[in-house]
C-alpha cells in the first residue's frame, strides 16, 4: 500500500481510482461496509483500490480544545486500511484553506483535477466541503457532469441495532464495554506505544508491567482490563494473554492516565518495544487501596478473573500485521 500525500504527486499508477471517501476513524465494520463495497467496483473496472481520508481529523481541528477522541491514530488507521486490501491512501491536509474549500470546488479540483477518480463510494451520511454542505446526492449531481460514478453504501447495523459508527464505539469504550465496541468494530479495540521505564513497583510486587502512556487516543473507562499483546515488531511471538490497568494508579500517587500491562508466563524484556494492547473486557473500575499488600492482592485477583476471561474469549481476534505502508 502506498500514501499520496500532494495532489502534484500522484502517481499514473494511482490515477483512475475507485476511492472511498470519508475520515474512517476506527474503521469499524461500517467503514468497512464502504471500502469493501469500493473494492468489489474496482475489481470489476480493473483499477486500484484507494481511500482519501484528512489529517489532522476535522474535528481536531474546528475543535482543538475538545478532549482527545480518536480512535485510530493515522499510523494505526493505514495498518487496517491496508489489512483490507487498499492499494493507495490519499491523505489531505484538513487546514483553514481546506474547510473554506465548497463542496464543488472539492469535486473539480481534488477528486478529478488531482487524482482524476473513476468512482467515488461514501456511507449514507457522509458530507462534505465548506458548511459541510455536500453529500451524496450532490456528488452524483457532479459525478455526471464529470464523468466519474458515486455510490453510496447504506448504513451497516446488527439486526435492529443501531448504526455502526465511530460515535456509538467512542460510547462503547467510555461505558466500559470493551466487548460490544469489539462487536462494533469487528476486532477488539487497541491501545499502543513505546514502552516506558516506570518505577519497577509492578516487579517488586511480583507482578512486573509493561507501561505505555495512552497518547493520541480516546480515553476509555478507567479500570482493570483482560488484554491480549503483542510486540508489534515481532510477529513470530504471537499474542500474550494478560492484565492491565488503564489509570492514574492512585494507591502511589500517580496523575498521568497509562496503561500498565502484566503479560502472564512471560520473562522478557520489553523496555524500548512497541506494544499493542487490544482491551477484550472489563474486570473493574480503578481503585485506591489501603497500601501495597491490599494492591498486591488485588492485582493477583484480578489476574485470576482475567486468566478466566481469555480462557473462554471466542469473539473476534486481535488485527493482523499486514506491514508497513510505503510513504510517497
Amino acid at each position: 500500500m502506498r500514501l499520496i500525500r500532494h495532489l502534484e504527486d500522484v502517481p499514473f499508477e494511482a490515477q483512475g481510482a475507485v476511492v472511498a471517501l470519508g475520515n474512517f476513524d476506527g474503521v469499524h465494520l461500517g467503514h468497512q461496509a464502504v471500502i469493501r463495497q469500493a473494492a468489489e467496483i474496482a475489481r470489476s473496472k480493473n483499477a486500484p483500490l484507494a481511500v482519501l481520508t484528512f489529517e489532522p481529523h476535522p474535528r481536531s481541528f474546528i475543535r482543538p480544545q475538545d478532549p482527545i477522541f480518536r480512535l485510530t491514530p493515522f499510523r494505526i488507521k493505514t495498518r487496517h486500511l491496508q489489512a483490507l486490501g487498499v492499494d493507495f491512501v490519499f491523505e489531505l491536509t484538513f487546514d483553514a484553506e481546506m474547510m473554506a474549500r465548497s463542496a464543488e470546488t472539492f469535486v473539480t479540483e481534488i477528486l478529478v483535477g488531482g487524482f482524476h477518480i473513476a468512482h467515488v463510494v461514501v456511507g449514507y451520511d457522509f458530507c462534505f466541503g465548506k458548511g459541510r454542505a455536500g453529500n451524496a446526492a450532490m456528488l452524483t449531481e457532479f459525478g455526471g457532469r464529470h464523468g466519474f460514478g458515486v455510490t453510496s453504501v447504506a448504513a451497516a447495523k446488527k439486526g435492529d441495532g443501531p448504526a455502526y459508527s465511530s460515535t456509538l464505539v467512542r460510547e462503547q469504550l467510555q461505558a466500559g464495554d470493551p466487548k460490544s465496541a469489539a462487536a462494533t468494530l469487528g476486532r477488539p479495540w487497541e491501545i499502543e506505544g513505546r514502552v516506558e521505564h516506570g518505577d519497577a513497583r509492578g516487579r517488586q510486587l511480583g507482578f512486573p508491567t509493561a507501561n505505555i502512556a495512552i497518547g493520541e487516543y480516546l480515553e476509555p473507562r478507567l479500570g482493570v482490563y483482560a488484554v491480549m499483546a503483542i510486540d508489534d515488531n515481532d510477529e513470530k511471538q504471537g499474542w500474550i494473554k494478560g492484565v492491565a490497568n488503564l489509570g492514574r494508579r492512585p494507591t502511589v500517587g500517580g496523575t498521568r492516565v497509562q496503561l500498565e500491562v502484566h503479560l502472564f508466563d512471560f520473562d522478557g524484556d520489553l523496555y524500548g518495544k512497541h506494544m499493542r494492547v487490544a482491551l477484550i473486557d472489563f474486570i473493574r473500575p480503578e481503585m485506591k487501596f489501603n497500601g501495597l499488600d491490599a494492591l498486591k492482592a488485588q492485582i493477583a485477583a484480578d489476574s485470576t478473573v482475567a486468566r478466566g476471561i481469555l480462557a473462554d474469549y471466542h469473539g473476534p481476534q486481535p488485527g493482523a500485521h499486514p506491514g508497513s505502508a510505503k510513504l510517497t
